[in-house]
């Protein structure tokens, strides 16, 4: 019962208020045009790619809730849920490099995604998520990388 209102309430909303159905309309446009033009990696970054000095560069955005941020996250970073990112993109830097990640990509993938759309180019998805930084090593995955090192 209570989805059939919900539902109701949206289709109420779009006859009602044509400024509603006008927001959808130009939020498509807005995806349509950046998938227009987006490269193939989609903004994606892979650890292995970025040297150990040189994450002092970016904003670090964790997107998992809280309670993984707590347990453990990447120094520096700081904890926005992924579902909150457009809510609280005034808390972002525009002029500072944004590297967004979750356990697997998946979900700062989609917060990326978001914000690209919204207007923030300088944002990069970490690749793997905090799963692939912890295998490839951590801020020294570029090192490895470079050497063939694997050592745990």
């Amino acid at each position: 019962m209570c989805k059939t209102f919900i539902v109701l309430l949206l289709i109420l909303l779009l006859v009602a208020n044509p400024a509603f159905a006008q927001e959808n309309v130009t939020a498509i446009e807005a995806m349509e045009e950046y998938l227009d033009f987006v490269d193939y990696g989609g903004a994606t970054i892979f650890p292995e790619q970025i040297p150990a000095q040189d994450w002092k560069n970016f904003f670090i955005v964790d997107a998992r809730d809280v309670t993984h941020f707590k347990k453990e996250h990447i120094p520096g970073a700081v904890s926005i849920e992924w579902r909150q990112v457009l809510a609280r993109r005034s808390e972002l830097p525009k002029g500072k490099p944004i590297l967004i990640y979750c356990n697997t990509g998946t979900l700062s993938a989609q917060a990326g995604f978001a914000l690209r759309v919204a207007g923030f180019d300088n944002l990069r998805i970490l690749q793997g998520g905090m799963r692939e930084w912890q295998a490839k090593g951590g801020f020294e995955a570029y090192e490895r990388a470079s050497t063939g090192s694997h050592k745990h």
